[in-house]
This record gives structure tokens, C-alpha cells and sequence, in this order.
């Protein structure tokens, strides 16, 4: 693929997937693709498609349903999110809903032999997300005066290239990995900026009969956002956002033929990440678990779960005079938490999913999937009790995803 056609993809991609809330654990996205997120995003240890494999363990690509053939997988969500926030100063309070509409997120997955050991994959996907729009609202920082200079626009993603390399050591214990090439955007309402990234994840699966056990490591991944914004001063500089390094570890267990089991562990580092450090995130303990019941006739059905605690912390009694500091800019304490709690409320914690397959034929089968984040929201105060912030968020998603198999 020539670079102009790659370019092309991505402005497409990011072009249909403005995001307010992706469905995530802090702004990364849980799943990739209606298996994997109607099994509450788990899927380390036993992905079920190819995209899957790709998005949580690379060596995968090497033990799956999907070998030992070829398989494509295009996928696409649609986000219908909810977000909401309070600005309160002195006796004016100010609410507003988020002007961001549903939108799409496509995705395509390719995996291929090479050799009997080594397999290739290719994912394409948008992997993190955030943002709201409450431009003419009044949700700012003299609240009660709509369309005033300050109201809020955010808008954070990302998009991963992800070409894979997976060698089956034994017929029960694989490795891989995958090179991330990352595009990602950033506006804060100052205009947009573009820039590119690139990060690693590697990967391995032991299979011991019904059960496997994988685990997986994907590098912090950095990218440089120039002229984002102007920190209150005269001249824009530059913001570092760096996507967390992560590891996760996962278990599988198939009772019967018919049936799957899996329970995942994520762990991200948000708290050593570029700007999630100096927005102060904590790291981030994720958690999912989802079953698959896949009938031999062809019919497949999915339940998940996925939980992770809300990363940002709360500050609150927070100095209304005071500063921060925010890579060497200077930022007033009051607009440091504005953006913080209102313009990006990654909050997120408890997800519900489900889904359901269907394979019409030997080489192409459908599934569909949704999930639902219950609503979620935080607050806090200055110390003199002048401004108060709060944010609250509710998410729901659709997938679909269509699957061809090739020998």
C-alpha cells in the first residue's frame, strides 16, 4: 500500500470517527470489533476473529478459529454517547449536554499464513478517543453568558496501523508481535493538529487442552501535538500525549466445544504517560470477562463485562488562585480543572455487552453486538467554594462486523 493510500485511509477513518466518548477504559477503547467487545473486551488469552487477535495479543494470530486459512474481517461501531456538565460560579449554574452526535468507527483485520509456524496480520482501527463540543453553551469559565470566548471544544484520537508477525513455537505456545504505527489528532479548540507515532506490542498464548493463558505488553506510544493551543499565553506550544504503556494477562477455558470462558487483566500506566501525568490520571486496573456460546448449526451468542475505575483524579478544595504547570506552560488552577473534569470526562467505569453470529455459509459469516456503559459522575470544588465542575457520562455502542474465511 503506497503512502498516499494509507494517508487517504486514515483521514477517512478519523473523519468518521469524531469521538465524545468511545466506550473505554480512560480514552482507550475496551474491544476492537463486535466479538471482542460483546466479550467486554477479553480476549487475550482466546480472541475470536482477526482484528481481535491483533488488538489484544499478536500471538494470537497464530491460535484461533481463524487458522489455519486466511481470514478479513471489516467491522464497524456506532456510538451513540451522552455527556453532560454543571459549571457553577458563585449563584450562577450553568448546564448543557454535549453537542457531539453518534458516529462511526470502522475497522478491518487481515490474517494469513506465511509458513506452517509463521503467520501475518494487518489490523486497521481507531484505538482512542475523547472529546466534547459545548460551543455556545455557556459552559465556560463566566458561566450564564452562551457563546462567550472560552466555551468548551475538545477533541482527542487515535488510529493504529498495526502490521503483525506471529511464530507458532509449539503446536500449543505461540509469540508474536505487532509494529503500531499510530495518526492521531488533537483540537482544543485552538485548531486541529496531526501528528504520527509509533509503539510495539508483544505477545504469547501456552494452550494446555480446554484452557489457554496469554499475556501481552504493548510500549508507551508518543505523540507531539504542535500549536494545540496557547496555555493562556501569546504564543502556542506544544503538547505531549503519550498512549499508556499496557499489560494484560487473560485465561480461557473451553468446558465443552461449544463453549468459551474467558477472564482478562489490563494494567495501564497513565500516571508515567505524557499529559495524562500532568492531568494527574492514575493508573488503571481493568477487568473483563465474557463468555461465547457458538452452536454447531452456526449460531453464536456473547455476554461481557468489562470494569475499570474512572482514572481522573478528583481535586477536590483545589487553590482558585493558584497555578500548575503543564510541560512548561503556565496554567491558572481554574482553567487547569476546567479542562480537566469538562473537557475531557473520561470517566467510564462499568460496561454491559452482548452479541450475536451467525455463519451463513463455510467462508463468510456476520455478528452483531452492543454494549452499554452505565452513567457515571464526577465533581469538584475550589476551596472557597467559588467554582464548581462536574461531568457525567452514559455510553451506548452498536457493532457489526462481517468475516470471509479463505484457504
Amino acid at each position: 500500500m503506497t503512502k498516499k493510500a494509507i494517508l487517504a485511509a486514515a483521514a477517512l477513518l478519523l473523519s468518521l470517527s469524531a469521538p465524545e466518548a468511545w466506550a473505554t477504559n480512560g480514552d482507550t477503547l475496551i474491544g476492537v470489533a463486535p466479538a471482542s467487545r460483546a466479550m467486554g473486551g477479553a480476549g487475550v488469552a482466546a480472541p475470536q476473529d482477526a482484528i481481535g487477535a491483533i488488538f489484544a495479543n499478536p500471538a494470537a494470530v497464530c491460535m484461533g478459529p481463524y487458522c489455519p486459512g486466511t481470514e478479513v474481517v471489516f467491522a464497524s461501531t456506532i456510538y451513540n454517547p451522552s455527556v453532560k456538565a454543571t459549571v457553577t460560579m458563585g449563584s450562577q449554574v450553568v448546564n448543557a449536554k454535549s453537542d457531539m452526535k453518534p458516529f462511526i468507527i470502522p475497522a478491518v483485520g487481515l490474517v494469513t499464513p506465511i509458513s506452517d509456524r509463521f503467520r501475518f496480520g494487518l489490523g486497521m482501527f481507531g484505538i482512542t478517543g475523547m472529546g466534547v463540543d459545548y460551543r455556545n453553551k455557556g459552559i465556560d469559565l463566566n458561566p450564564g453568558s452562551p457563546g462567550a470566548e472560552g466555551d468548551i471544544y475538545t477533541q482527542l484520537q487515535i488510529l493504529k496501523f498495526a502490521p503483525n508477525l506471529a511464530f507458532l513455537v509449539t503446536p500449543n505456545f505461540s509469540i508474536g508481535t505487532s509494529l503500531h504505527l499510530l495518526y492521531g489528532s488533537l483540537d482544543l479548540g485552538e485548531g486541529t493538529s496531526h501528528n504520527y507515532g509509533i509503539g510495539e506490542q508483544l505477545g504469547a498464548i501456552y494452550r494446555m487442552g480446554p484452557c489457554s493463558i496469554g499475556a501481552s505488553y504493548t510500549t508507551a506510544e508518543k505523540l507531539t501535538h504542535e500549536r494545540v493551543a496557547d496555555f493562556g499565553g501569546t504564543e502556542q506550544k506544544e503538547l505531549k500525549m503519550e498512549s499508556p504503556r499496557t499489560a494484560s494477562a487473560g485465561i480461557a477455558w473451553h468446558p465443552t466445544d461449544n463453549l468459551l470462558l474467558e477472564a482478562d487483566a489490563k494494567w495501564l500506566n497513565w500516571s508515567d504517560a505524557d499529559g495524562y501525568r500532568e492531568f494527574d490520571w492514575k493508573d488503571q486496573w481493568v477487568y473483563a470477562v465474557g463468555m461465547q456460546y457458538k452452536d454447531p448449526d452456526g449460531l453464536t451468542l456473547r455476554l461481557g463485562y468489562n470494569y475499570g475505575k474512572n482514572p481522573v483524579r478528583l481535586h477536590k478544595n483545589f487553590d482558585l488562585m493558584g497555578t500548575t504547570q503543564i510541560q512548561g506552560n503556565t496554567v491558572s488552577n481554574a482553567g487547569y480543572e476546567y479542562l480537566r473534569i469538562i473537557g475531557f470526562p473520561a470517566i467510564a467505569e462499568h460496561h454491559f455487552s452482548f452479541g450475536v453470529g451467525y455463519q451463513f455459509t463455510g467462508s463468510f459469516e456476520a455478528h452483531l453486538g452492543g454494549m452499554c456503559a452505565l452513567s457515571n459522575d464526577v465533581s469538584e470544588s475550589d476551596a472557597s467554594g467559588t467554582y464548581t465542575f462536574s461531568s457525567k457520562v452514559r455510553e451506548t455502542s452498536y457493532d457489526i462486523g462481517l468475516i470471509w474465511h479463505f484457504m
